[in-house]
């Protein structure tokens, strides 16, 4: 029955497909209910124009990145994907209630198990372009421009895709607010002092320059960066060798893994002679973080940087 199923779920999408004019274009869907005018609204996103839901109940996330932001600006998604594999089942490093949304994939969404979810709008980033006639044949989909250095902007369009602008100005604003909490909290502590922050991957060492998601948190703070990570960058962050591991120095240095393979890496490369001769290892200044708060481009993330810096630099003897 299951693969009777699946061969069913693959014949309506072919159909649809071959029958519609425009497979980019979702209001050509023939077997999802169209919602009517005063029922939906144009949101312009990187796909053209869709009518989304006024008030969507059921929706599904692509991306962590946009997982964050939606339940930061209070909607709890059915489903979602997720591009770091969480053991245990939890979706976030964060203290939001990420109980009974169902994992749909990693990088790419499973379809058959998004379609039976039922949702009704769909809202994502632009790496799903090559899938996107496929999901706005499930319900609405929207997809948003993101990378490393743009994370601001997701949050505006993911708050525009839901209708929620007025709680995003409210999140804007306490997020500031935490900021000069911050800023009043270090003082003049670490003037003058270089904060570091790398992440290791699989086999490389990658730094983040001042423009990355943490980047940008450490600068509304008024923390110096090493002179090697002070410059924006095209992503964010770019790799550099062991032996150009003083770029990477500083008098706190703030480390992270995305990976099994980049924890086991980091663990050799603490042995090395280079290694030992930073200033941060060596005064015992190195902390290690959460890769997918530090990396997670969304205002629920900052939350847990922000309080990583409290920890850290505050409270930390």
């Amino acid at each position: 029955m299951r693969h009777l199923f699946y061969w069913l779920i693959l014949g309506i999408f072919g159909f649809t497909l071959v029958t519609s004019g425009n497979p980019y274009a979702p209001h050509n869907t023939s077997f999802i209910p169209k919602p009517t005018a005063a029922e939906c609204r144009m949101v312009k996103h990187t796909m053209g124009e869709t009518c989304v839901p006024i008030n969507p109940q059921r929706v599904v996330t692509l991306s962590s990145c946009t997982l964050g932001n939606v339940l930061a600006l209070g909607v709890k998604p059915i489903g979602t994907t997720n591009e770091v594999y969480v053991e245990g089942g939890s979706l976030s490093s964060t203290n939001a209630n990420t109980e009974g949304i169902k994992l749909l994939g990693l990088s790419q969404p499973n379809l058959e198990a998004t379609l039976l979810l039922k949702p009704d709008l769909i809202i994502g980033v632009d790496w799903f372009k090559p899938i996107y006639p496929l999901l706005s044949k499930i319900a609405p989909t929207v997809l948003g421009e993101i990378d490393y250095i743009s994370w601001q902007k997701h949050l505006s369009f993911v708050a525009e895709s839901l209708g929620k602008q007025d709680i995003e100005k409210a999140i804007w604003q306490r997020y500031y607010q935490r900021i000069e909490k911050l800023k009043q909290a270090l003082g003049n502590r670490y003037e003058g002092k270089k904060i570091s922050f790398i992440t290791v991957g699989r086999g490389e060492i990658y730094i983040d320059s001042k423009n990355s998601f943490p980047g940008s948190i450490l600068s509304a703070a008024l923390l110096q960066r090493p002179a090697a990570q002070n410059l924006d960058s095209t992503y964010g962050s770019f790799p550099i060798s062991l032996e150009e591991l003083k770029k990477a120095d500083g008098d706190i240095l703030f480390v992270t893994t995305f990976s099994k393979t980049g924890k086991e890496f980091l663990a050799k490369k603490q042995q090395e002679p280079l290694w030992k001769t930073l200033k941060a290892v060596q005064e015992n200044h190195v902390y290690y973080v959460d890769f997918m708060a530090w990396a997670g481009t969304n205002m629920l993330a900052t939350d847990v940087v922000i309080d990583d810096l409290f920890k850290y630099l505050v409270n930390a003897p």
